[in-house]
């Protein structure tokens, strides 16, 4: 049974949080600020954090900066009435793997759980081994080969550590959009690298990987969001 840490300080909210998951088989933890998060954050070692921005003692954005210093790996999804685009991306940048706005469909709120759940689990089943087309990837040695067309030996592709880390991303995401922000907050940590860093990277890659990149057929563009890998 999976647990999930919901930090909300608005009782309304918390109470239909709770019903809503614990019907759908989750156990639930609850918060009512920023430091009891952190405190059972550590403690209960949830599966998932749901969290607002607004809080008592310390902001949603502020536990999002404790918990990655902490080395708490849970995945977040955001939940707040903030519907800037600036906080969604401030939030995405912080680590959370979701951003829900206020007011929000419980059936959705739920959809979204399970979709991270599910990718959580897929990263952490993540194959060494993955084949697609012609292509070998060799996760735990950071080698990837193509094989020859001319013969049986299988020709080394050189990627750099930032497009290796990019592909491992999105394969173990696959099925799933991974926003150009999400990309840059786990690739890079300088403040001047953007977003159209990340593009750049994505079309080395799809140049070196894909049969026809200019009509990619696993690395694709999810249109206002970023990129996923298709099978």
């Amino acid at each position: 049974m999976h647990k999930i840490l919901i930090v909300e300080d608005d009782r309304n909210i918390m109470t239909g949080l709770v019903d809503n998951l614990e019907m759908e088989g989750y156990k639930t933890i609850i918060a009512r600020d920023g430091k009891e998060a952190l405190r059972q954050a550590k403690e209960k070692e949830p599966d998932l954090i749901i969290l607002d921005i607004m809080l008592p003692k310390l902001s949603g954005f502020e536990v999002c900066k404790e918990l990655k210093i902490l080395g708490i790996k849970a995945p977040i999804i955001i939940l707040s009435a903030m519907a800037q685009e600036a906080d969604k991306v401030l939030g995405l940048e912080l680590g959370a793997d979701d951003y829900i706005t206020k007011p929000f469909s419980p059936r959705e709120l739920v959809v979204r759980v399970k979709a991270v759940l599910r990718r959580m689990e897929s990263v952490a089943k993540f194959e060494d081994i993955y084949k697609f087309d012609d292509i070998t990837v060799a996760f735990k040695k950071f080698q990837v080969f193509k094989q020859s067309s001319a013969s049986k030996d299988a020709v080394e592709i050189k990627l750099t550590a930032a497009e290796f880390k990019i592909l491992k991303l999105l394969v173990s995401s696959r099925g799933e959009p991974v926003s150009r922000h999400k990309i840059l907050a786990d690739i890079w940590t300088a403040e001047e690298v953007t977003t159209r860093t990340v593009d750049t990277h994505i079309w080395s890659l799809r140049d070196k990987l894909e049969r026809d990149p200019s009509d990619p057929k696993h690395i694709v563009t999810a249109h206002r969001i970023g990129y996923k890998w298709a099978e």
